[in-house]
């Protein structure tokens, strides 16, 4: 299904850097992240644990969408969610800018 443009212009996808990662208490594979975006610090869920340890994704800089609804996941509130392409296999890779850029800075 195509979406218009102007649909995807809506989302705020932009860099952030992992400053703190660690498992969430109970779960098998969900992560507490916290995101720095310049402006603002924001906590994400994600089902990395898997193929990161916590370790691993600290100073990461990601990419992640700012604007979608929030939720809860294990009793943690998601404020935004991470990007991660799944390969052939399965293996899943966060997406990382290509060179070093300042967190806060928008996908377009």
């Amino acid at each position: 299904m195509d979406i218009p443009f102007e649909e995807f212009q809506k989302l705020d996808m932009r860099i952030g850097k992992i400053i703190e990662a660690n498992q969430i208490p109970g779960s098998r594979n969900l992560i507490r992240l916290l995101v720095d975006f310049r402006t603002e610090k924001r906590q994400a869920v994600a089902g990395l644990l898997q193929w990161y340890t916590p370790q691993d994704l600290i100073g990461k800089k990601c990419v992640f969408i700012l604007n979608l609804q929030k939720r809860k996941l294990m009793g943690v509130e998601s404020q935004c969610m991470i990007l991660a392409a799944e390969g052939d296999k399965g293996k899943i890779t966060v997406l990382q800018p290509e060179r070093d850029i300042a967190e806060g800075s928008k996908i377009r």
